[in-house]
């Protein structure tokens, strides 16, 4: 049974130069917030839907001690995408290989897109659920972020999910904001963290990473106390022109020196996460590369995106494991 949708509404965190508002719990332009504890309670007060899924509880299914996190580009993720068997089978394959998967470019007026998806992904018996935000963007060429999950492995708290409000207009797409916790461990143990899924405008891309770092440090000081704020999606750019958000102090990147691209000849996506609060962070990570996995032509992996997933592997607990050995990306394909 597909899980019912859960579209949320924009609240207000970034407002060109209010950051400090937000820090100080001045006025947040926008929704009339007055401080950091009435941003709380509006974000407390997001009406939203609980699926089956999630009621059920499934058992902890998971190998090892450790989750994949990834992001991919779907590019126009919609009824032409969804009419293809053969290309929803291996979207559907990549999906399963994920604890979460942050998914771009969702471009279709129907809201079937996700459901159906997510009925492919269980089809083998796994309890995938997915959240989706607003069809946003200036032109009538509207997207839609969202998450597929392992309800088996990770749970989302529904009434923290935000869109991150832009009323100067710095972002063409204003990111998703969802916070997960990891299944399994004790509560106090479990690692909890907050993902932001962005898909920037191409041609401002200086200007959109610079506004990523106020988001970075809006939804930070907005997020009750949690410093695993995770940035990850198609940024346009590679891992060396990441702006002011690339400047902030101990800033890193999963993806670097990799195409992202199907074509093999430019990097977009990538995972930003600081090194010192996020050390759960096992050091593997990659980019998915379809042609090879798949043993596909170009021809037939560009029929599934024009753009390759990218992942990263997180401790389950909270701060990671003591004597974990940190190592750059390997780039090795994930499997479940």
């Amino acid at each position: 049974m597909a899980a019912k949708p859960s579209v949320v509404s924009p609240k207000s965190l970034l407002a060109g130069g209010a950051l400090l508002a937000v820090l100080l719990g001045w006025l947040v332009m926008g929704q009339g917030v007055h401080s950091l504890d009435d941003l709380k309670r509006v974000f407390a007060g997001e009406e939203t839907t609980t699926t089956a899924t999630e009621t059920a509880n499934p058992p902890v299914a998971r190998a090892g001690e450790t989750i994949r996190v990834g992001s991919f580009n779907i590019q126009v993720f919609g009824e032409s995408k969804l009419a293809k068997p053969h290309v929803m089978r291996r979207l559907a394959d990549i999906a399963r290989r994920f604890d979460i998967l942050a998914i771009q470019e969702v471009r279709s007026i129907n809201q079937d897109i996700l459901p159906t998806f997510v009925e492919m992904i269980n089809e083998n018996g796994a309890r995938y659920d997915y959240v989706i935000g607003p069809r946003i963007g200036r032109t009538v060429s509207k997207e839609q972020y969202a998450f597929v999950f392992d309800t088996a492995s990770v749970a989302v708290d529904r009434n923290q999910i935000y869109t991150v409000d832009d009323p100067y207009d710095r972002l063409h797409r204003e990111p998703l904001c969802v916070p997960f916790q990891v299944r399994g461990p004790a509560a106090e143990l479990a690692f909890t963290f907050m993902l932001v899924n962005i898909h920037t405008d191409p041609d401002e891309t200086d200007e959109e990473l610079d506004a990523l770092a106020d988001v970075y440090m809006a939804v930070k000081a907005a997020s009750g106390g949690e410093d695993d704020i995770i940035i990850l999606g198609d940024l346009n750019v590679d891992d060396q022109h990441l702006g002011r958000l690339g400047q902030i102090s101990g800033i890193d990147v999963v993806i670097r020196n990799q195409a992202t691209n199907t074509r093999g000849t430019a990097q977009y996506d990538n995972i930003v996460f600081h090194s010192r609060a996020t050390q759960e962070f096992s050091g593997k990570g990659g980019v998915f590369d379809l042609l090879r996995e798949y043993n596909l032509t170009m021809e037939e992996a560009l029929e599934i995106s024009d753009h390759l997933p990218v992942w990263a592997e997180l401790s389950i607990y909270e701060g990671g494991q003591p004597g974990r050995i940190a190592a750059r990306p390997d780039g090795a394909a994930p499997t479940r």
